[in-house]
């Protein structure tokens, strides 16, 4: 059937029962310094979320979290940088890094708007069309070399509004050109877990993919999750509105399945650079309308007494620009779903949201790949292959997606445990 052949490989949810042991990394220290702050919108004060801060000299960068919090670390002896602030619709803001302090840096974005009357970009006509070209250019307009990246990935687990589960990686992308068919290589450097399977209603549940749940949102390296020429007359194509990105007018493309279309598709935004044909950014979910074919695609076991199908599949990527050239920035995928016990009177409610933001990357012009017992496979399942979690400074000079409130109180439940746990270990 071609609608799992469309989706697997994009995000696979396991149910297990079986407990994982903790463990413990050590860590490393660097001579960085670290700053942290909010990015908002200058006339309401909302937070920015998913605004990016980057240092181009350094190909260093950033993602804002779920209430618009960053931590941007930078090493020490480049205090006459350059930190780049953006958000899609907004005015680009460039700061001194001396102006900046340690703590509560508020960055203020401005709107972007410009009178129709000053806009002189030609429309194009058909949505559809416009679409198509950008698919095409991507050897044009998307970085043509190896590149050796350096990203942070998390993955969290809540049942209902309760983290549960909580798994973060550093890991290295050695990412093959845009036109090249080759797929991407992930090799993991460092990882953290904590899962309190008290809270999981006996079950332990586990997402496998990792880090590739987000890779593979990268839509103009992996088109065929979505967009392959098989299925994409399987969509309409219409323009919505306008908007601007570091000065240039960006078309928002919407898409849904035909109506005469039956099997699951996806819906979305697409936004798009009309001129030069580029994807800057696309957000998209799956179209449930089949929760047993839903189910089939995204479940791989589950307990005998219960059903388990998602209710929510929805998916983000953005691209940055460097050079003239773009390349993957941002993704994140969540995964909604129920699980209805036999012989229960309520129902079971789980969110899983796996997020991957580069943090650095430099040249790869030699194409070195990782031995093959040394890459990340596609199916890993994070949760068991990374350890440890007591230390604070675990992440050293990495750059990582600041946690938002609900994760740090998670983090410091975890803390405050690990050390009880040591403490009464010493005393037998």
């Amino acid at each position: 059937m071609r609608t799992e052949k469309i989706f697997t490989g994009i995000l696979l949810l396991l149910v297990f029962f079986n407990i994982p042991a903790r463990g413990q990394e050590p860590t490393e220290q660097e001579s960085f310094q670290a700053y942290r702050g909010v990015v908002l919108d200058a006339t309401n004060k909302d937070p920015l979320i998913f605004a990016t801060l980057s240092v181009e000299s350094l190909n260093i960068s950033t993602i804002t979290n779920s209430e618009g919090a960053f931590l941007l670390k930078i090493p020490e002896g480049n205090a006459e940088a350059e930190v780049v602030v953006s958000f899609l619709g907004y005015k680009t803001k460039r700061l001194p890094l001396l102006q900046f302090q340690e703590e509560d840096n508020e960055i203020m974005l401005e709107v972007s708007v410009t009178p129709l009357a000053e806009v002189d970009v030609v429309v194009p006509r058909n949505a559809t069309v416009l679409v198509k070209e950008t698919l095409r250019k991507k050897g044009d307009n998307y970085i043509q070399e190896n590149i050796r990246m350096t990203a942070f990935y998390r993955e969290t687990i809540k049942k209902r509004r309760r983290n549960v589960s909580l798994s973060e990686a550093v890991v290295t992308i050695y990412k093959t050109p845009y036109s090249s068919p080759r797929r991407d290589v992930v090799e993991l450097y460092k990882s953290r877990k904590s899962t309190d399977y008290d809270k999981l209603d006996t079950v332990a549940l586990k997402l496998q993919g990792g880090p590739f749940n987000a890779l593979y949102v990268d839509i103009m390296k992996y088109p065929e999750f979505i967009f392959s020429d098989e299925y994409i007359d399987d969509y309409e194509f219409f323009f919505e509105r306008n908007t601007r990105i570091n000065d240039r007018m960006i078309f928002v493309i919407g898409f849904r399945q035909k109506p005469e279309v039956t099997e699951p598709l996806y819906s979305g935004k697409l936004f798009i650079d009309g001129e030069r044909k580029i994807l800057t950014s696309a957000i998209f979910s799956l179209n449930i309308t089949n929760r047993e074919l839903a189910s089939r695609m995204f479940v791989r076991r589950k307990p005998s007494n219960a059903s388990v199908y998602p209710t929510e599949v929805a998916y983000r990527v953005d691209y940055r620009e460097k050079d003239g050239k773009w390349y993957y920035g941002y993704s994140n995928a969540i995964l909604e779903f129920k699980i209805d016990w036999d012989r229960k009177l309520f129902n079971s409610v789980y969110s899983l949201t796996c997020e991957m933001a580069v943090t650095d990357w430099e040249r790869n012009p030699e194409a070195f790949v990782p031995r093959n017992r040394d890459r990340i496979r596609s199916n890993i399942i994070l949760s068991e292959a990374a350890s440890g979690f007591s230390d604070p400074d675990f992440w050293g000079a990495y750059n990582i997606i600041e946690p938002d409130k609900s994760i740090e109180s998670a983090i410091r439940k975890i803390q405050r445990q690990l050390r009880r746990d040591q403490r009464d270990s010493g005393k037998d």
